[in-house]
């Protein structure tokens, strides 16, 4: 029962956006559900009288949001699969974004089993914020992350819905914008080569940087992002970006993650790693489907 960073982001999109806020507190004690089995009326009051507590510290919350002009209800579950709830309120509410705390977990822990953080960035169709801290509750720089080695037409067409959905953000919160491009020629040449290829030839690596950079400049002149605030860096994806973060003070990197499967769902996508070590909160939207004409 404390205001997290996730509480608080939230309050301040809903405000920014003009938009209705829900707020949903999930509850479960393994321990207690455990001891239910044993003296289950004892344990039914002590829960009940729990989430009682907790649904009236939440409405006491949402009550001192509603004084700044938010559309707000709020309500507390006992559950022990969240994401299962959390894809039910899709079904049944026309939600924008999901935004949560993130939680973090150690690398034994994700190989093992699929955390809530995970299973959101990979299986949940509604873009999902998760928050680091509330240093900056409305965000004042956004980072959009694109990436140009996209060959067919509709992974292109999810740079534009990244970049979109960046703009968009800043734009609501009156942030600054800027766009990344990580040229990752070494694992280019590996993908497409073989590891038994080397060395590397020189002109394979300027040729395929040069297309990149100008396909790169083209989507950013596309979209209007002034040359300032384009930024083609090479390097590695992860680190690269997680320098740049610092360096700027990003408070929200957007990025585009898609549903992984096999060797590459346990390994973890960039979105992934970038959330293990990411120096802020991360806004992560899938591929939207686009009208054919």
């Amino acid at each position: 029962m404390e205001r997290t960073p996730a509480f608080e982001r939230a309050a301040a999109l809903a405000q920014a956006m003009q938009l209705p806020l829900h707020i949903v507190a999930f509850d479960y004690l393994q321990a207690l559900a455990v001891a239910g089995l044993f003296a289950p009326e004892q344990i039914r009051l002590a829960r009940d009288g729990y989430l009682r507590t907790h649904r009236q510290w939440l409405a006491e919350q949402a009550s001192l949001l509603a004084r700044h002009q938010i559309m707000v209800t709020s309500e507390v579950m006992w559950v022990q699969d969240p994401f299962a709830e959390i894809l039910q309120f899709i079904n049944e509410m026309p939600l924008l974004l999901i935004i949560k705390d993130v939680q973090h977990e150690s690398v034994l822990e994700r190989i093992f089993y699929t955390p809530l953080d995970w299973q959101l960035l990979r299986d949940c169709p509604v873009p999902v914020h998760l928050v680091t801290d509330d240093t900056h509750p409305r965000p004042r720089r956004v980072l959009a992350i694109v990436d140009v080695l996209r060959s067919e037409e509709q992974d292109c067409v999810f740079n534009d819905q990244i970049i979109d959905a960046a703009a968009q953000l800043s734009a609501q919160c009156d942030a600054s914008l800027d766009v990344v491009h990580v040229y990752d020629w070494t694992a280019v040449y590996a993908t497409d080569m073989g590891f038994g290829a080397l060395p590397l030839a020189t002109g394979i690596h300027e040729a395929l940087g040069t297309a990149q950079h100008e396909a790169f400049t083209a989507l950013a002149e596309r979209h209007g992002v002034p040359a300032s605030c384009r930024h083609f860096i090479e390097g590695a994806p992860v680190r690269s970006i997680c320098e740049f973060a610092i360096n700027k003070q990003i408070d929200v990197i957007v990025m585009g993650t898609v549903q992984q499967h096999g060797l590459s769902k346990l390994l973890g996508t960039t979105a992934e790693q970038l959330l293990h070590r990411a120096p802020c909160s991360v806004l992560a939207i899938k591929p939207q489907p686009t009208l054919q004409s």
